[in-house]
């Protein structure tokens, strides 16, 4: 059984933070790619940010660099986004997933996904 579940969605004003993450029970977690991907109603999917096994490297999809901060902590089997200056812009379903590849910030995988948690941004 392979499990993701987000948390940290919730209502906030734009201008704030919200820390989004994700438990996950892969048994392969500390192996993997992991990242946050997000959707609004009548969009396609797109991608956020993502993160390699080891940290070292992580990608951001151009509207959320600088705000946004991708982590994990491999020995709690979790991924975190940290979202700061959110935007209206940010409204959208979020989902964390497990990357199958990531070339590109449209050009991308992945395998498994969480339930998603909703984050909405007002005005």
């Amino acid at each position: 059984q392979v499990q993701l579940v987000e948390s940290g969605g919730g209502l906030v004003q734009a201008g704030g933070s919200l820390r989004l993450s994700c438990a996950a029970s892969l048994r392969t977690f500390s192996s993997i790619t992991l990242g946050w991907f997000r959707q609004a109603p009548g969009k396609e999917r797109e991608f956020v940010a993502t993160i390699t096994w080891n940290s070292v490297n992580t990608y951001y999809a151009d509207s959320v660099k600088g705000r946004f901060t991708i982590s994990r902590n491999n020995a709690k089997k979790a991924v975190f986004l940290q979202m700061n200056t959110v935007k209206p812009e940010d409204t959208a379903v979020y989902y964390c997933a497990s990357v199958k590849y990531y070339m590109s910030a449209d050009h991308w995988e992945c395998d498994y996904w969480g339930q998603g948690t909703q984050v909405t941004v007002s005005s």
